[in-house]
Formats: structure tokens, sequence, C-alpha cells
């Protein structure tokens, strides 16, 4: 039996508080004054650390805010290496989905939570944030093809219908939210379209992985 994960030293736990903090006040500044009215700078400023020791911490500007992606980047990845014995892998990624909505969890648009639905506006409102957010979905699409297995080529393709077909149920969940619909009147239509997504994706790729 292996042991468990050491936890982490003072100066790792040191570092994820910098980077939750300066992301944090990142997000709180761009909501407040709109994500091109505050400067990287004036980031580092609030949070009281250098412009250098920003960048030490985030690559780029965009980076600020999708940082709370980055725990998701291999969500879809963790699923499927997780199944049960005799779990296809769609059908593992099925049920985490739409547990996903059971609990409103952001990730999946289904989540009328006020400080959620302000920072979902501010993400699909900037351009380069979108842009951004694709490089980490393309991430996802690579961890999650090396969880699926057999031919890469294969796994590449299925990994890229999983996650665009996860994008898409999410941003029409926010988009519907947007508009004013509650989680709560959404559920019923978030579930029926999730698994109409699901049912499209068994029949394009469930003879490898569903």
């Amino acid at each position: 039996m292996s042991s468990p994960d050491p936890a982490p030293g003072l100066r790792e736990l040191k570092k994820q508080r910098t980077r939750q903090t300066l992301s944090e006040t990142a997000v709180r500044l761009f909501m407040e004054r709109g994500y091109d009215n505050v400067s990287v700078a004036e980031v580092a400023a609030a949070a009281e650390v250098s412009k250098p020791t920003l960048f030490r911490y985030f690559a780029a500007k965009e980076d600020l805010v999708l940082h709370r992606f980055a725990d998701h980047e291999d969500e879809a990845a963790r699923v499927v290496a997780g199944r049960g014995d005799g779990e296809a892998p769609l059908g593992a990624l099925r049920r985490h989905f739409l547990e996903g909505l059971r609990r409103r969890d952001p990730v999946t648009g289904l989540c009328d939570h006020p400080a959620v639905l302000a920072y979902q506006r501010m993400l699909y409102g900037t351009p380069q944030l979108v842009a951004r957010l694709y490089g980490y979905q393309e991430r996802s699409e690579r961890v999650l093809a090396e969880a699926l297995g057999g031919s890469p080529v294969r796994a590449r393709i299925a990994a890229g219908q999983i996650v665009a077909t996860q994008r898409i149920l999410a941003e029409e969940n926010v988009r519907r939210i947007v508009a004013g619909e509650s989680a709560d009147e959404l559920e019923a239509a978030a579930v029926s379209t999730a698994e109409e997504g699901f049912r499209q994706l068994g029949e394009g790729i469930g003879r490898d992985y569903g």
C-alpha cells in the first residue's frame, strides 16, 4: 500500500496563499472597475507585492482571472481514472456532470449565486479571457486523452468532443441564468440537455469509450 501524499510544507502553503490572494484581489478589482480598466501593476499594489513577484505566480494578466479553472484542468481525466470497476469512461463522465448539476457546481454553469454570476459575466464578456480559456481546455483535452488510452488519435478526438460538449452545456446554462432564469427553474432542462449531449457523445465515441 502506498503512503499518503505528504502535507505541503510551510513554503508551499505560503505560495498557495499568495497565489490565492493575488487572484482574489485581481478578480475583485476587475469586477469593480472592468477588466480593461485595471493594470497588472494596480493588482500587484493592491495585493502588496511587486509587479515582478506577481508575474512569478501568473504568466499573464488573464491567468489572474482563470486561476480557478486550473484546478479543473484534469478533472475529467481524474473522473475517468477513478471510475468504478466495469464503468465506462463516458458513463463516469456523464454521472459526474449530472452530480455537478445537482450540487450547483459553477463549472456546470448551473449556479445563480450573485458572486458566481458576476464572475461569469466578466469572463464571457471579455474576449481576451475567452481566448485564454481555450488554452486551459486544450490542456484538459490532452490529459483526458491520456486517461482514455487506446489509439492516441482516437483518444484525442474523443477527448476534444467530450470537453467541447461539457463546455457547450455549461455555456448554455450560464446564458439562460444570465437571461433571468434561476438555477432551480433551469435544473430539469439542464439535466435533459446534458443527457442529450452525452447521448450524442455515446453515438459518436461509444464503441471505444461508452
